[in-house]
C-alpha cells in the first residue's frame, strides 16, 4: 500500500512555497552585488533590513536572523546559559528539532504531555515536571496556534525558569493581542520552505531585550563582536544575504497569505462541520494562522483509510505527527521509550492534516470534504 500511495501525483498539496518574480529579482540583487554573506556580528544589509522590518511586523523591539529554526531554538538556548545537567521541558508531540537543540547543547529535555484540545503543551503537566534542575522550558505553538504561554508562564516565574517560544509553525498567529514569537523571553521562527513563508531555509529569533540580542548576535557569528575576539561560545549560525534578500519579499505577502488560509480553513470548518471527526479547536483571545488544519477521528484505522483516499486522489493529506519524539529510535536509545503520554500517544494515532495553503481553490476543499464523508459514511 505504501508503494503505491508514494506514486499518487499529489495536486493538492499540504503546504508549498509561494514564490514569483520580485523573489527573483532580489536574488539577483543579492549575486550581483557580490555580498553574498557578512561575518560581522550585525550582518550584511538584506540581514539588517530583514530584522528590522520582521522586528516591526512582529511588534517586538528586535529580531536576530539564523540559518534555520533550529538554529533559532539552539541560539536561544546557548544565550539563556543552558548547561549540561540541565533540564528543559518540553512536548513530545511535535517535530525533533525542539528536542534536538536541548540535546545538541548538552541539557536533558523532560518530555510532557499535551491537551488534546489544542494539541499544545498542558501547563498542568509542565507545572508537574518541574525539578530543581529545570531551567528552561519550550512550549509549542503548534500547527500554528500559540500555547497557553500566560498559564505556563505563572509557573515558569515562579521557579525562575526561561520560557523559549518555539513558534516555528505560528507566525502571524496571536494570543490576547500578542503575535506568536513575542511570548517568551524570546521566541523562535521557520522560514522553512513549507511554512507560512520562506526564505529557503531559515529562521528568526524574536526578544525585547536589547542586551540579550546584543548576546544573540555574537553566538550566531562564533561569538564574535569585531571578528576575530570571541567572547563565548558560538557557531556560525548566520542568514546568508540570499535568503535575508527572499524574506524581505515574502514578509510583504505573508498578511495576503495569512487572509488566505484563515478564508480556508473557515470554509473547511463550514464543510466539515457536520463530519463525524474533531475540528481544530482555537480559544477565546487566540488567532490561528492556519499553518495546518488539523482534525482527528475516533481511531488510527478510520484516519488511515480516509488519508489513504485522499492521498489517492492527489489530495496531500498528511500526518503530522505519526511518531512522538520520545518514541523516535534515537530517543529509546536514550531511555526515553518507556514514558507514558496518554494524550500525545492518541494524538499520533488519530491527527490528519489537511491542504488550506493559499494555492487551494473552494473547489480543492469541496473535493477533499466530500471524501471524507463518502468515507465516513461507508464505515458507518
Amino acid at each position: 500500500m505504501s508503494n503505491k500511495i508514494a506514486e499518487v501525483v499529489i495536486l493538492i498539496p499540504i503546504n508549498k512555497p509561494i514564490l514569483g518574480n520580485e523573489e527573483k529579482e532580489a536574488v539577483l540583487k543579492v549575486l550581483e552585488s557580490g555580498a553574498l554573506t557578512n561575518a560581522s556580528a550585525e550582518g550584511g544589509f538584506f540581514v539588517k533590513t530583514f530584522e528590522k522590518d520582521l522586528a516591526s511586523f512582529m511588534g517586538a523591539k528586535d529580531a536576530v536572523v539564523v540559518n534555520s529554526g533550529t538554529a533559532a531554538l539552539q541560539v536561544s538556548l546557548l544565550a539563556m546559559n543552558i548547561k549540561p545537567g540541565d533540564e528543559v521541558i518540553v512536548p513530545s508531540f511535535t517535530f525533533a528539532a525542539t528536542a534536538g537543540a536541548v540535546l545538541l547543547v548538552g541539557a536533558k529535555p523532560v518530555f510532557v504531555d499535551i491537551d488534546l484540545n489544542t494539541y499544545n503543551m498542558d501547563p498542568e503537566a509542565f507545572r508537574r515536571a518541574i525539578t530543581s534542575r529545570t531551567k528552561a522550558v519550550i512550549p509549542v505553538d503548534l500547527y500554528g496556534l500559540p500555547a497557553k504561554i500566560d498559564e505556563i508562564r505563572e509557573y515558569a516565574e515562579r521557579y525562575g525558569i526561561a520560557i523559549i517560544e518555539d513558534a516555528c509553525q505560528a507566525q502571524g498567529a496571536s494570543y490576547n493581542g500578542r503575535m506568536a514569537g513575542t511570548l517568551g523571553d524570546v521566541g523562535c521562527l521557520s522560514f522553512y520552505p513549507g511554512k507560512v513563508m520562506t526564505t529557503g531555509e531559515g529562521g528568526a529569533i524574536i526578544t525585547n531585550d536589547q542586551e540579550l540580542a546584543d548576546k544573540l548576535r555574537m553566538i550566531r557569528t562564533h561569538g564574535q563582536t569585531k571578528g576575530y575576539d570571541s567572547k563565548l561560545l558560538g557557531g556560525n549560525f548566520r542568514m546568508p544575504e540570499i535568503e535575508a534578500a527572499i524574506g524581505i519579499v515574502q514578509l510583504r505577502k505573508l498578511s495576503k497569505f495569512l487572509e488566505a488560509r484563515a478564508k480556508n480553513a473557515r470554509i473547511l470548518i463550514e464543510k466539515l462541520n457536520e463530519a463525524d471527526l474533531i475540528l481544530p479547536q482555537v480559544p477565546e483571545n487566540t488567532i490561528h494562522n492556519w499553518y495546518l488544519f488539523t482534525v482527528r477521528f475516533a481511531n488510527e484505522k478510520i484516519r488511515e483509510i480516509i488519508r489513504n483516499r485522499l492521498l489517492k486522489e492527489g489530495i496531500g493529506a498528511t500526518v503530522y505527527y505519526p511518531t512522538p519524539v520520545h518514541k523516535l529510535p534515537y530517543y529509546i536509545s536514550l531511555g526515553y521509550g518507556k514514558i507514558e503520554l496518554p494524550n500525545t500517544e492518541m494524538a499520533s494515532k488519530t491527527v490528519l492534516s489537511l491542504p488550506v495553503n493559499p494555492l487551494i481553490e473552494e473547489k480543492d476543499l469541496e473535493k477533499t470534504s466530500k471524501i471524507i464523508f463518502e468515507v465516513l459514511s461507508s464505515i458507518s
